[in-house]
């Protein structure tokens, strides 16, 4: 197999002559450039297909670190059962190893060149009502992101026994994060942004440099 990259897209050539062009996500900035030892997994946009989706999972070996492919175009509501079947995948493999880390693949537009978000540990939920909420200390704030797009977003702040709403657009959020103490956060999306949105916010606050932000491993994917 043969891949190519080329202002964000991904050439796949596969075995049998078969073209398929893969389109990155778009990041600005990525804190990780190199990975080795990998193996790579791709998520198609396909028109022809019902669901716009194909996933080609044929070389991924356990024991090393996995770069997933996403194509920026399909939404969130047609990559993440695929991506928590390979995470499932990995998790139950009888060969892993507790070094190998799980990517996606990103174009790094400042450096015009490839650059990654680690996923190891996240954990997609699909449910409200059995959502995981991270234990909090007395003296910490929790934000509940709800994001259904760059200007509507909606952020429940809880502190101690108080609560309150914010609805905010995407820069007013990145403002307040900023300006935090103590802040521990948990991403919603709505199911149906793109994949590309959902990288561009990830990449976003994991690259806010603050030592008082924890970002809670577990996600919330809502229709």
């Amino acid at each position: 197999m043969k891949q190519l990259l080329t202002l964000g897209l991904l050439l796949i050539m596969f075995s049998c002559g078969k073209e398929k062009v893969l389109q990155l996500p778009e990041i600005s900035h990525s804190e990780i450039t190199e990975i080795y030892d990998v193996s790579p997994a791709y998520l198609f946009y396909d028109e022809t297909q019902k669901d716009s989706v194909e996933l080609n999972r044929k070389n991924l070996i356990s024991t090393t670190n996995w770069l997933v492919n996403v194509d920026k175009r399909l939404t969130l509501k047609q990559a993440i059962p695929h991506i928590k079947y390979l995470q499932n995948k990995k998790q139950n493999s009888s060969h892993k190893k507790k070094s190998a880390k799980n990517y996606f693949t990103c174009n790094d537009t400042s450096r015009k060149n490839l650059g990654f978000i680690e996923f190891t540990d996240v954990v997609f939920e699909s449910d409200f009502k059995n959502e995981t909420l991270p234990d909090l200390k007395a003296d910490s704030y929790f934000g509940l992101v709800e994001f259904n797009s760059f200007e509507k977003i909606e952020m429940t702040v809880i502190y101690g026994e108080h609560m309150e709403t914010l609805n905010l657009n995407f820069d007013d959020l990145l403002s307040y994060i900023r300006e935090s103490k103590a802040l521990t956060l948990k991403l919603s999306f709505n199911s149906n942004i793109s994949f590309q949105d959902y990288i561009s916010v990830k990449s976003k606050i994991l690259s806010i440099d603050s030592v008082s932000l924890q970002l809670f491993n577990h996600e919330l994917i809502f229709n």
